[in-house]
């Protein structure tokens, strides 16, 4: 099996992208969507974040407060790193094991799997192929403010604190650029999978 990484920085299309490659056939693994079930309530996961950063990070009902959270790490580099090594050897885990599993019902397929921080994590090391998003800046800031509902400098903050695009793209094997239009994005990507699915069955 194939194992792609898909990674950009904030606000530059990855979604759009990952649901292309999806609807391709390609099995996809999201990330965040394992971060946010390895923090349920009543998991380990938010055990460790809770220790860490005490209780302040729930809400009433005791599930994590993401946008709290985010507050903090984001203003702080040091608290940033410790969320990340206290999260990231789970979310690994979860995903090898998501990948066993696709690899079990199919040998030859394509796993993509799609996270922020991949290249800063390391995580990237692992797989195969690395696939990197990305857009002009004022795309990504403009998208930014109408996703999130940010100011313009909260949304330049936070892009800030993130490396830059054109760091992250050093790192690719493919890159997407969905600065155009969607139909040109698809066309960047259905080409990118051509190419996968060589290397899939060589």
């Amino acid at each position: 099996m194939l194992k792609v990484g898909l990674t950009g920085s904030i606000a530059v299309g990855k979604s759009h992208v990952l649901g292309v490659l999806k609807e391709l056939g390609c099995q996809v693994i999201d990330a965040d969507q394992i971060a946010r079930d390895l923090v349920a309530p009543g998991t380990p996961g938010l055990k460790s974040v809770t220790e860490e950063f005490g209780s302040g990070v729930l809400n009433e009902d005791g599930a994590l407060n993401r946008k709290r959270l985010g507050e903090i790490v984001f203003a702080d580099e040091a608290k940033r790193t410790r969320l990340n090594s206290v999260l990231h050897p789970m979310i690994i885990a979860a995903q090898d094991q998501r990948i066993r599993e696709f690899e079990a019902k199919d040998p030859n397929g394509i796993a993509i799997i799609d996270a922020a921080l991949m290249i800063e994590s390391g995580g990237y090391k692992r797989l195969d192929k690395l696939i990197v998003v990305h857009c002009d800046a004022e795309s990504q800031l403009r998208r930014l403010m109408k996703r999130d509902g940010f100011s313009r400098e909260a949304a330049q903050e936070r892009i800030a604190a993130q490396m830059p695009q054109e760091e992250k793209m050093k790192y690719a094997d493919f890159l997407i650029d969905t600065s155009g239009d969607f139909a040109d994005t698809r066309a960047q990507v259905e080409k990118v999978f051509a190419e996968l699915k060589d290397a899939s069955t060589a």
